[in-house]
């Protein structure tokens, strides 16, 4: 394929890429339009912008010119059944034919690139070519937060009185080393942009809890008591992100309650637990991209925490940087080792990359270290650490998978890399983690697993799986005849609870192993064993999952429901069907909706890995297709795994070389954001 072909020959090829599902038809159109606009640029600026809107699509922030003219395959994210095709094969030679001062100068040539000085749809910085919103975003986010790294927020308590609080939130001295839930709460007091990452079970939530009340308590100090205390809101991503933290947060308050100091309880009360999505926070309005809050509205608050950070996009923070006004705190929590947010940006990630070694300067170190009475080893320490090192503390400590957890070994093997120490736990037997190996598409120990709880080993691991736990409590316990609507609410939450209990993951969509599969699979041997009967569309029982936010009913996109037989009130010998779903105030209770009044769903016995982000499961079994995709990569089999707060079951379809395949396979997003 040569670079001199007319506008007819190229249209063509956008076609036989779109085709081959190199780039979605957006990405062509948005080419076309280019080519039209502008019919004296060369044919080789129109395939690097479509390109770079196609990156877009994989959740790349730009497209990054050098490592494209390198090895196309690899910046593509080619894999085998791609290079197959020879239409896709014909553009990866014609790329690697040329030299990046070749892309440099045909985007510099045409009139749709810029270099960010004037608007238009593609800007070139550097080595990075970007879709014009996203290097706006870009350029905006970073600028945040290097303001708020600036800001001095350290003089605004006493010293004396900041360590007095620590000590009375962490009052034991930690067996195990350092307490960086203590020293994440002491780093966050003096700073206006900080980021509390760590893995599953390491006590992120419990940190800003405790983090929340020393700052409600320093303001409180510092304004007399006849203050308010600060504005503090609370956010996530998804709907089902937020509830878990409501409940989390909830739970952590408690004991803190029950044992807090006299001057403590007047600031515990001011935590709040009620979280909204971010979408709700900034005021997001259906059918458009305007928000609320913007640069000339800024949110009322001081204080603002987001869960789940590794689910923000770039676009997301910085409507949130906007919005924020110039003094509030900014706190990210999350794991950053989780897959990245399905819009483009991995930021949370770009923002921790150097948190593992700590990089904090001996003056940090020793501002820590007098507010925490805890010494900082110097294998933490850096001289020439950055101000964004500085913010960021890694909670190191999981107290959910100690040291003989089998989920907590195979997440680090798998985390790492590191196939022998992956291979060593597959082999060894443990009872919060087993294996099952498919031998056909009609493997009876598979069903057995997925209905009753059966498996093949016979190990602690099997005890209480399957789906027949949730619906038997929905059969067993349905009050009878004419009740108090408390009746009801308390057997749907048993319901709810119940089936949150277990799910089963997979990574794809589509296929005989992803979820339409998996779902289909799942429903058709549920109702052989006569545990639900799903003639129609809704059935007792059915579980789904909202795939599109509906604030009027208090729902968001990923909230998980059951739909259930309740009496008519008009005519109680009558049943209806109505959909359960817990609340996410905080309460435990329960919100029923109609079906017909629900937004989008989907039927979800098998939920995605990306569609699981920010839920847990006491049970949870990962289900890997026969053969490897792009989809399939470290991160993807890392969040999957960590769902799972009791037991994991990985199963394999096809042969044990995808999951090889996958962990070698690591999601890297081109960006600028820490560039400069």
């Amino acid at each position: 394929m040569g670079w001199c072909m007319n506008r007819a020959s190229l249209r063509m090829r956008f076609g036989q890429w779109v085709e081959a599902g190199l780039l979605r038809e957006l990405d062509a159109a948005f080419a076309c339009f280019l080519m039209d606009q502008t019919p004296e640029a060369s044919p080789l600026a129109v395939v690097l912008a479509a390109l770079c809107s196609g990156q877009s699509g994989h959740g790349h922030v730009c497209l990054t010119l050098p490592e494209l003219a390198a090895d196309p395959v690899v910046t593509l994210a080619l894999g085998s059944a791609e290079l197959r095709n020879v239409d896709i094969r014909a553009l990866v030679e014609s790329l690697a034919g040329q030299d990046v001062a070749s892309f440099y100068r045909a985007l510099d040539q045409a009139d749709f690139v810029s270099d960010g000085g004037t608007s238009g749809p593609l800007v070139r910085q550097g080595p990075r070519l970007y879709l014009y919103r996203y290097w706006q975003a870009e350029r905006r986010v970073r600028a945040a937060i290097f303001q708020r790294l600036g800001l001095d927020v350290g003089c605004d308590y006493a010293p004396e009185r900041a360590r007095a609080w620590l000590d009375a939130l962490f009052p034991s001295q930690h067996a195990i080393g350092l307490d960086w839930q203590k020293l994440a709460c002491a780093n966050a007091l003096d700073h206006a942009f900080c980021v509390i990452a760590g893995g599953p079970g390491t006590g992120k939530t419990t940190t800003v809890v405790k983090l929340l009340a020393l700052l409600q308590g320093m303001a409180l100090a510092r304004a007399g008591s006849s203050a308010s205390g600060l504005r503090i809101r609370l956010a996530a991503p998804t709907g089902k992100a937020a509830a878990r933290l409501s409940t989390s947060i909830s739970a952590a308050l408690h004991p803190l309650q029950q044992r807090s100091e006299a001057f403590m309880q007047a600031a515990l009360t001011m935590v709040p637990v009620a979280v909204v999505t971010v979408h709700r926070l900034l005021g997001s309005r259906p059918g458009t991209r305007r928000l609320r809050y913007h640069a000339g509205n800024r949110l009322p608050i001081d204080v603002l925490v987001i869960d789940e950070a590794s689910m923000l996009d770039i676009e997301m923070l910085d409507a949130v940087l906007v919005a924020l006004p110039d003094q509030a705190r900014l706190i990210l929590l999350g794991d950053k080792d989780q897959l990245a947010s399905v819009e483009a940006g991995a930021v949370l990630g770009e923002l921790c990359r150097r948190a593992a070694a700590g990089h904090y300067t001996p003056q940090r170190c020793a501002r820590l270290e007098a507010l925490s009475a805890q010494r900082i080893d110097s294998r933490w320490q850096d001289v020439a650490g950055t101000p964004l090192d500085q913010a960021v503390i890694m909670l190191r400590h999981s107290y959910r998978f100690d040291a003989h957890s089998g989920i907590g070994q195979l997440a680090q093997a798998v985390n790492q890399g590191d196939l022998n120490a992956l291979h060593a736990v597959r082999d060894a037997v443990h009872t919060d983690l087993g294996f099952l190996a498919l031998s056909g598409v009609a493997d009876q120990h598979f069903d057995d697993l997925l209905i009753a709880g059966r498996f093949p080993m016979g190990s602690a691991v099997s005890q209480g799986l399957g789906y027949q736990d949730y619906l038997r409590i929905m059969h067993d316990s349905r009050p009878e005849g004419e009740h108090e609507q408390g009746a009801l609410d308390a057997w749907a939450q048993a319901v709810l609870l119940a089936h949150g209990r277990f799910q089963v993951l997979c990574a794809l969509r589509e296929g005989p192993w992803g979820a339409s599969g998996l779902n289909q699979r799942i429903e058709h041997h549920l109702q052989v064993a006569g545990l639900i009967q799903a003639r129609l569309p809704w059935y007792p029982g059915r579980p789904v999952i909202v795939v599109r936010n509906h604030y009027d009913l208090g729902l968001s996109n990923g909230d998980i429901g059951v739909a259930l037989e309740v009496p008519d009130p008009r005519a109680p010998a009558r049943a209806l069907i109505r959909v359960a779903f817990p609340k996410v105030d905080g309460s435990k209770g329960v919100r029923w909706v109609l079906p017909s009044r629900l937004p989008e769903v989907e039927t979800v016995y098998a939920l995605t890995v990306h569609k699981s982000q920010g839920s847990e499961f006491e049970r949870v079994v990962l289900v890997l297709p026969e053969h490897n995709s792009p989809i399939l990569t470290r991160e993807l089999l890392y969040t999957g795994m960590t769902r799972a707060r009791a037991s994991l079951i990985v199963v394999t379809a096809g042969m044990r070389s995808v999951f090889d395949e996958a962990v070698r396979a690591q999601v890297r997003r081109a960006s600028g954001l820490l560039a400069g």
